[in-house]
């Protein structure tokens, strides 16, 4: 095995963006165009006398890490990592999540299975301050095999008008702060597959199914101090998922700017390096498919940097903003 790549396991992601852009060009000839396509999470104004507020509503589901769940007979933490992948999303605009709505489906109903994925939905959805207001089950006999099943969920979150993040006040200098994710997330699953044989895959079962990191309750309470130390020191939040640190950074990034980030900052978990070394995964392609260590990424004023790191346990900085065009450059 020589030189793995996520396209090789199946999935493109240059696919992926090619659809977006699609996307875009069809909802911008629409009779009601949203410019907002493409970014973390969509947003909807609401009408008079609510107009001060904006809704933020995402959806996304959990890839083929459910396949490691199958594998490991272990499902009551795939609900977290649903969760997660979305109000994780929302935070990114500065939203505060309300509620969220989930979508199971599969062949034959196993009941037991359920009730533990929704077991990691209800305690997602209470670690992240939310309500689970309901779903849908689909039963699809012929539909998935024996055994399987899918994952997709809905969150919708609230904004006030002025408190947007939207990394449009992005300058020269400011820092960007990282904060650690648990592992492999939700993301690149299909890579990991391919990599680790079923006997890996069960030997490093606890690191390949660790719950994605819910970063709500830190972020919203760092958006809502009122300590002036942090007080609107946030520009911008990057939710690393598909696509990596080369992918999700610039999506919040100003045009001309770009993120001068330092290797070695940060601690790579041994999971991430014992898959490249297997694999044979070139450096670029790692940090295009997996998080490598870093969940989340914040943009901060940098003369409030050190007061925004101690507001969280673990985070670090990575770099900082600079005029350019490359989006993410790793030194």
């Amino acid at each position: 095995m020589s030189g793995l790549t996520y396209a090789q396991a199946g999935v493109s992601i240059d696919a992926g963006n090619e659809l977006v852009r699609r996307i875009k060009k069809l909802v911008a000839a629409s009779k009601k165009p949203n410019k907002a396509i493409g970014g973390f999470s969509g947003l909807y104004p609401l009408p008079k006398p609510l107009n001060n507020f904006l809704l933020s509503g995402c959806c996304d589901g959990v890839g083929t890490k459910l396949k490691i769940a199958e594998i490991l007979n272990k499902h009551d933490t795939i609900g977290i990592d649903l969760v997660a992948m979305n109000v994780n999303d929302l935070i990114c605009v500065g939203a505060k999540p309300l509620f969220f709505l989930d979508y199971f489906a599969c062949g034959k109903l196993d009941v037991e299975v359920a009730e533990d994925v929704i077991r990691g939905i209800v305690r997602g959805c209470e670690e992240s301050d939310c309500v689970l207001l309901g779903g849908e089950t689909a039963e699809m006999p012929g539909f998935y095999k024996p055994g399987e099943y899918d994952l997709a969920g809905f969150a919708l979150g609230l904004v006030g008008q002025k408190q947007v993040v939207d990394g449009k006040k992005i300058k020269a200098g400011d820092v960007v702060i990282g904060i650690p994710s648990s592992g492999f997330h939700s993301n690149g699953y299909s890579l990991v597959r391919k990599v680790f044989s079923e006997d890996e895959i069960r030997q490093y079962g606890k690191e390949l199914l660790a719950p994605t990191r819910l970063y709500v309750r830190p972020v919203v309470k760092l958006l809502e101090s009122k300590d002036k130390k942090v007080q609107g020191a946030v520009k911008a939040i990057a939710h690393i998922t598909g696509g990596g640190w080369f992918e999700n950074p610039p999506r919040v990034f100003p045009k001309g700017f770009q993120a001068n980030l330092r290797l070695g900052s940060w601690q790579i978990h041994d999971i991430f390096t014992k898959l490249q070394k297997k694999g044979n995964v070139a450096h670029n392609e790692m940090f295009r498919t997996f998080n490598m260590g870093i969940g989340l990424m914040l943009v901060v004023d940098k003369n409030k940097a050190d007061a925004v790191k101690k507001h969280f346990k673990d985070a670090v900085i990575l770099g900082e903003m600079a005029k350019g065009s490359e989006g993410v450059v790793l030194k």
